[in-house]
């Protein structure tokens, strides 16, 4: 399927890859990196000439513990970048916000998705989604991210994040939301242990039977150090890994911050998926 992103299409009728771009002093990664916004537009050009089909940019960090951030500084931070994006690089510009007004903002900036951790269940956000008419993410997270991974439990993982996955969208298509204008992400690392995450992505392929594009996200995350024991700065080669059984099990977009090196992975894992 094709994805029109305000214009932009993203095409999934193969693997993509996205591109991370944190305008943020504390995200878990790269805080501080692209705060500043000529900084943040030349690694997202940088992004894209490797290979990023669209990238997502957030102005407010939901790791473990980040503090809030204000309407106006999340405003601040990431209107000025898409303003610029969006009309210097071909592909689409995600916003991975969870707030409606800089859901507004960013589409009336030129964005042309809203990748939203809280699922579009904050007060308003699902109605200013569905009048801005542009596709969007949900994503599964247990409780909310400045508590998330306090202590995490299910007594099936794989089958509640379905379930609310599918709940999600049929909110979505109530309000409006065409299905042909979502895709889902199963929040690797949001509210979830280690055995979590594995189940997760062994089992990927029933969460795509809902019928949508699936994104996963796990970049750099702490379940590579959990299983590799390797600070931040070392997790590209578990990334990659990661990102190639994501592909193997049909997810259709990679959130990465290390674009070249998945790009060739997805493709290799892509090849293999599609011989005869």
């Amino acid at each position: 399927m094709i994805l029109d992103c305000a214009g932009k299409p993203l095409n999934l009728n193969r693997p993509q890859v996205m591109g991370i771009l944190n305008v943020t002093p504390d995200s878990f990664s790269d805080g501080g990196d692209f705060l500043a916004a000529e900084s943040a537009i030349t690694h997202a050009q940088e992004m894209v000439e490797e290979g990023a089909a669209i990238i997502d940019v957030g102005g407010e960090s939901t790791r473990p513990g980040a503090p809030d951030v204000t309407l106006e500084e999340e405003l601040a931070r990431v209107i000025p970048v898409i303003e610029v994006l969006s009309v210097s690089v071909d592909v689409p510009i995600s916003v991975d916000t969870s707030k409606p007004e800089v859901m507004r903002a960013a589409v009336a900036a030129g964005a042309g998705m809203i990748n939203d951790v809280y699922a579009l269940r904050r007060p308003g956000a699902l109605e200013t989604a569905a009048d801005l008419n542009v596709p969007v993410c949900l994503m599964h997270m247990q409780g909310e991210p400045r508590t998330m991974q306090d202590e995490p439990s299910y007594d099936d993982v794989v089958t509640e994040v379905a379930s609310f996955l599918a709940k999600r969208i049929a909110s979505c298509q109530l309000a409006g939301i065409g299905k042909d204008k979502i895709v889902i992400d199963p929040g690797f690392g949001f509210g979830k242990k280690l055995e979590h995450n594995l189940s997760l992505l062994k089992q990927l392929k029933q969460l795509c039977e809902l019928g949508v594009p699936l994104l996963a996200g796990m970049s750099r995350k702490s379940m590579i150090a959990a299983v590799l024991d390797q600070p931040v700065d070392d997790r590209l080669f578990g990334s990659v890994a990661l990102a190639t059984l994501a592909t193997w099990q049909g997810a259709s977009i990679l959130r990465v911050h290390d674009v070249r090196e998945t790009v060739d992975a997805v493709r290799m894992a892509e090849a293999v998926v599609n011989a005869v």
